[in-house]
């Protein structure tokens, strides 16, 4: 039950690209896509073997045919990710502040449930100190991050810097990551 929850939970994913993803102006998006990408991708080289915070539990036929946590990440970079990028960007409210706190809200929260549920179904679990409440706080950080990245990407690298180096020293994570 749980993989095919989550598949069909990524089908709406898809079919929400298309029908609210901004898809004309993809363009506009694509640096913020490339960066939220890079920035998992980093996670993935540097901590996922060696000193994981959380990693994907394939199960079912995904299971059976050989799918790792690997694969896992890298299907959410390439299957969620544009499709949250393209239509938190495209659809954020423009002027009214109580409008932009919601939206920014609802997608933090989103995807904490999101979390929840592959948390229920064993399909993600923690490692080396992370825990659900790290996750809620790392959501409110993505989607605030994405926006200021959209918005003026140099500040987005600065604050996510910061914000890397926060989480490496709270998780004391050793320094023989970097292969």
């Amino acid at each position: 039950m749980g993989v095919n929850l989550e598949r069909n939970l990524y089908s709406l994913v898809v079919i929400g690209f298309f029908i609210w993803g901004d898809l004309k102006g993809w363009k506009k998006y694509y640096p913020t896509l490339l960066f939220f990408i890079m920035c998992d991708f980093l996670y993935l080289y540097l901590l996922s073997d060696f000193y994981p915070m959380w990693s994907y539990n394939p199960q079912g036929i995904d299971e059976d045919i050989g799918l790792t946590n690997t694969h896992v990440n890298l299907s959410i970079m390439l299957i969620k990710y544009p499709a949250t990028t393209f239509i938190y960007l495209s659809k954020f409210p423009k002027e009214n502040k109580g409008k932009m706190f919601l939206f920014y809200f609802a997608w933090a929260v989103i995807y904490i449930i999101n979390e929840a549920v592959d948390r229920k179904l064993n399909l993600i679990e923690y490692h080396n100190g992370w825990n659900f409440y790290w996750s809620i706080l790392f959501n409110f950080f993505l989607f605030f991050i994405l926006r200021v990245h959209y918005l003026k990407p140099l500040v987005a690298w600065v604050l996510s810097f910061i914000f890397i180096v926060f989480l490496w020293n709270v998780f004391d994570v050793p320094n023989d990551v970097f292969r």
